[in-house]
């Protein structure tokens, strides 16, 4: 698992695995958001066993899934609502961290300079 920190309250990673979630709260993150659909690999668990997995260790667990290639103003808004409304430090994921990269980018568009979103997102 490679975990990319993008803020003071945002990091990335890919497809989480239940074996990952002692490493990570140990790591202090506190929430947990999965913008990866269930179903889209074979390889991945559902969101349902990372979920479970997340509040064993005290970590909260939110879902909010986005198709490749499909990531939305809507989604984005939720997404920044979500990170807004969490105590950080935040771990986010999908299939690579990109999904949720974008995410982050577009929620934060309006309040960090751009070069710095890209920068971060790099």
């Amino acid at each position: 698992m490679t975990i990319a920190r993008l803020s003071d309250r945002l990091s990335v990673s890919q497809q989480l695995q239940v074996a990952d979630l002692p490493a990570i709260a140990a790591q202090g993150f506190k929430v947990i958001i999965c913008n990866r659909p269930d179903g889209e690999g074979a390889d991945q668990p559902t969101h349902q066993a990372i979920a479970a997995a997340a509040v064993a260790q005290g970590l909260i667990f939110h879902y909010l899934p986005v198709g490749p290639g499909k990531v939305e103003n809507a989604s984005a808004q939720a997404f920044g609502e979500l990170l807004a409304g969490s105590p950080g430090p935040v771990l986010a994921y999908c299939r690579s961290g990109m999904r949720s990269a974008t995410l982050w980018a577009l929620a934060s568009a309006g309040t960090a300079p751009a070069q710095d979103l890209i920068r971060a997102a790099k």
